[in-house]
């Protein structure tokens, strides 16, 4: 983890004119709070233009390290590149919100940006209060000088989240045989 962000940094230096102690935080936090791996980003490349679609090419790794590349158009950059995604992962999701902040100022700020996303199949509980279905959310952050790329990254980081996410063992009561009779206790298993 610290030889990636060491790498990172060293990448980082030659583009900007200063680092800052919010530059290192961001690409710290980038590194410290992903997920386990399911599927990596190895490589994107994006082409848009102002009269045409924009579009994009994803080269993926899965957690066996097989490299699975898809392309795909969209209204924009990180939309074409979220649908190329999509191709490669299989796993319909709902883009629920978006955002992006810069770390620092100026044009060669650092950027982060947030996703949270819903899978369309699966993940949901009955809410205890209300009785209604909560479908789980799962939220991805990603950092790094280029606005696409780092969108990409939070994406991956939600779906490898949302793909990695294993229900809680279930706790069920069963009756032992009591002690005493006038006495009964109750062992809790776990089942899995």
């Amino acid at each position: 983890m610290f030889s990636s962000i060491f790498i990172r940094t060293l990448i980082f230096l030659p583009m900007s004119q200063r680092v800052i102690d919010a530059d290192l935080r961001a690409l710290v936090s980038d590194e410290v709070f992903q997920p386990e791996v399911v599927w990596k980003l190895h490589d994107i490349q994006v082409t848009c233009r102002t009269l045409g679609l924009s579009t994009a090419t994803v080269k993926l790794i899965d957690a066996d390290g097989t490299e699975h590349v898809a392309c795909s158009v969209g209204t924009g950059p990180v939309d074409s590149a979220y649908r190329a995604v999509n191709l490669i992962v299989k796993e319909p999701v709902t883009l629920l919100e978006y955002s992006m902040t810069a770390v620092t100022e100026g044009i060669d700020a650092i950027a982060t940006t947030r996703v949270l996303i819903r899978g369309e199949n699966s993940h949901a509980s009955t809410h205890a209060y209300t009785g209604e279905t909560v479908y789980r959310t799962f939220s991805g952050i990603g950092a790094g000088m280029d606005i696409v790329v780092c969108s990409v990254k939070a994406f991956i980081g939600a779906l490898n989240k949302m793909l990695g996410f294993k229900e809680k063992p279930q706790l069920r009561l069963q009756p032992k045989q009591p002690l005493c009779p006038f006495e009964e206790l109750w062992e809790v298993i776990i089942f899995a």
